[in-house]
């Protein structure tokens, strides 16, 4: 268990941020924007977990400008390489998913699916994996559109005629 005062109020903040509501949304933003830029990975852990008991608690409230710029925060830690960090960055990424929409993590993960680097690609398709499994209906608005061509028809009409 971590032990510096500053890691004692992460603490306090995910259980705070557990109980759910926006009161505190704002106020701890910096907080945690601060442990997510940190060099141990304890801070960044108990960070990610913090945002995902936040954003699971504040879906619908009107805090989605606070989460997005968290999230700005919370994606360069995609790459870790520890377990426990990277298992809490998956979560903090799926609460901010149920807390923002699938489509904001289909924007975000579309530019590195299919980058040059293996490894750059394989976090970016395990990410559209999970969300293609739990949100695949509200990802089809997103696609980007494609022009018929001689053989196959992509155009989605019903969704056309809808918009």
């Amino acid at each position: 268990r971590p032990t510096t005062p500053r890691a004692r109020c992460l603490e306090a903040v995910v259980s705070t941020q557990s109980t759910g509501g926006k009161d505190y949304v704002y106020a701890v933003t910096p907080l945690l924007e601060d442990a997510l830029m940190d060099r141990d990975l304890v801070h960044r852990q108990t960070a990610c977990s913090a945002i995902k008991h936040m954003a699971l608690g504040v879906v619908g409230l009107g805090c989605e400008d606070a989460l997005m710029h968290l999230l700005n925060y919370v994606w360069p830690n995609v790459f870790e390489t520890s377990p426990h960090v990277i298992n809490a960055v998956m979560e903090a990424v799926e609460g901010l998913k149920c807390a923002l929409g699938p489509v904001k993590i289909l924007q975000y993960t579309l530019q590195g699916m299919f980058h040059p680097a293996r490894k750059v690609r394989d976090v970016y398709w395990k990410i559209y994996n999970g969300l293609y499994i739990s949100a695949q209906d509200s990802l089809v608005s997103s696609y980007p559109r494609i022009p018929d061509d001689e053989k196959n028809s992509y155009v989605r009409h019903e969704l056309e005629y809808f918009l």
